[in-house]
């Protein structure tokens, strides 16, 4: 198997990176202070196919292969985790609109999305019920040519930001999850309420959202797909999911690598940069093997996704989401660790780095389940 980037790879990375560097960098703390969600670095990086890489050309996107959408996302995640972020999570529910979505839903929003006019978010987890997806309480009642939803959704990715959202309920309760769907519906609507969520550890400019559903009414042709089958379709994105979680995580700790190498190298004791100590080059060299470590099971999760090996993607996607999510905060630990004191306050960006890696391990399945997950498909 070759890991050779295509020259067209190593394009996407590059400009991704020059956009990284030069707009993202030099503002990520002012927006992590503000906890402001980055509007205008939304619609800057459209302009550059950089805001749902993945989507149909058709529809505005840049039709990006799995492989290619994770470098685009690896990069944003290092040029910062909280404003990259959220630049990269702007497209959390096109999948599922492109592959079950009616051509009326693809044509007025998915444009929408892939010029940065608004990301789209996804109601999936609630108060109660985190990695247990089947056991939601939302649920949703037929009334006439109208399914009223009720109910509760949290740590919504855009849940303030989006025009639009896809939210999951029960259609079926007695079913389980086999009674599950998924609704499209706008958001500046009567029944929809979202509160922003500040209060969090790290990605303090991305937008996490509580939202309350009171009596949300969506007409019956927002069905996305067939009703009762939400809990699968949705189950089928959780892989291209996992696989961008590993590339986030993969991004952060590569950001956090390359600021703790400049430090040892700037960095004086003893008489002697610390970058001469073997504790510290210790350090260094352990760091960037668990980063290229990452990338490679990052990557072998995209090809596998692109190849249409089901299984086998799901596997490698949790895989690579459990390894590179637990070696970024490993990672980004060190970093603050060779930085010393220095690295303890928001002068430097490992500070911030060392906080946002932490949710890597825990949305989109955390650490212990997708550990279950890959035994699963072993056992």
């Amino acid at each position: 198997m070759s890991f050779q980037l295509t020259a067209e790879q190593q394009a996407i990375r590059d400009a991704v990176r020059e956009f990284g560097d030069a707009e993202i960098r030099p503002v990520a703390a002012e927006y992590e202070a503000e906890h402001r969600y980055p509007s205008e670095l939304l619609a800057a990086a459209a302009d550059l196919d950089l805001v749902a890489p993945h989507v149909p050309e058709e529809y505005g996107g840049a039709g990006m292969d799995p492989i290619s959408t994770i470098i685009v996302t690896e990069e944003l995640w290092r040029a910062d985790p909280g404003v990259g972020g959220s630049i990269s999570a702007a497209d959390f529910g096109t999948g599922m609109l492109v592959e079950y979505g009616d051509e009326w839903m693809c044509e007025e929003w998915l444009p929408r999305v892939t010029a940065g006019e608004t990301p789209i978010a996804t109601g999936i987890s609630e108060p109660a019920h985190g990695s247990n997806v089947a056991g939601m309480e939302t649920h949703a009642e037929k009334d006439g040519n109208e399914w009223v939803i009720n109910g509760q959704k949290m740590w919504i990715t855009n849940g303030t930001v989006a025009d639009v959202a896809i939210v999951m309920a029960k259609t079926s309760p007695e079913k389980g999850h086999n009674g599950i769907t998924a609704f499209l519906t706008p958001t500046d609507v009567d029944g929809y309420e979202a509160t922003a969520i500040t209060n969090k550890l790290g990605i303090e400019a991305q937008d996490t959202a509580e939202i309350v559903l009171d009596d949300l009414r969506v007409p019956e042709e927002n069905v996305v797909g067939e009703v009762d089958e939400g809990f699968y379709q949705l189950m089928g994105f959780f892989a291209p999911a996992r696989a961008d979680v590993a590339a986030q995580a993969t991004g952060v700790a590569q950001a956090a690598l390359e600021e703790a190498i400049a430090y040892a190298n700037e960095r004086e004791q003893f008489d002697q940069k610390i970058s001469e100590f073997q504790a510290i080059r210790h350090k260094i060299a352990e760091m960037a093997t668990n980063v290229e470590a990452a990338r490679s099971l990052a990557y072998r999760a995209g090809a596998a996704l692109e190849s249409g090996e089901d299984d086998r993607a799901t596997r490698l996607a949790s895989m690579a989401k459990l390894f590179a999510s637990e070696r970024a905060v490993d990672v980004t630990d060190e970093a603050l660790q060779i930085h010393g004191g220095a690295g303890y306050v928001s002068d430097h960006p490992v500070e911030r780095f060392y906080r946002d890696a932490r949710i890597t391990k825990i949305y989109d399945g955390t650490s212990e389940i997708q550990k279950n997950i890959i035994a699963d498909r072993l056992l």
